[in-house]
């Protein structure tokens, strides 16, 4: 059959791990066993089956029951309820709940924690 300019009879790639994708060679799956598993910032651990609060970016606010974390911080809460403050100060009960880690801007355990007031305000 004749070349239609497409460049001339190319090599067979059949079973070489160019055809799929790969680099070649042995390193792509050596460079994962050598690095050391990276720990974790937080450790949530301490605070599963526990009340915690976590405020997100836009200002919502949640509290509920640790249920479960991964290494993005996406939480599982249970018996979440959401704290609304327009147009009245009220709560909205959700239930069990996945939170996107990305959103989130605070985290903190409900229990053991107290408002103070502020030190930096000004004495009137």
């Amino acid at each position: 059959m004749a070349d239609r300019g497409r460049g001339g009879a190319k090599p067979s790639m059949r079973g070489s791990s160019a055809a799929r994708g790969g680099r070649g060679g042995q390193h792509g799956s050596q460079s994962s066993i050598d690095k050391p598993k990276r720990e974790a910032i937080l450790d949530l651990q301490k605070y599963m089956n526990e009340r915690v609060r976590v405020k997100f970016t836009g200002g919502r606010e949640v509290t509920g029951i640790l249920k479960g974390f991964d290494q993005l911080l996406n939480l599982v809460l249970d018996e979440v309820e959401e704290q609304l403050q327009e147009p009245e100060p009220h709560t909205r009960a959700l239930g069990l709940v996945v939170l996107r880690g990305p959103t989130i801007t605070l985290l903190n355990p409900v229990d053991g924690s107290a408002e103070i007031e502020n030190p930096f305000a000004e004495q009137q």
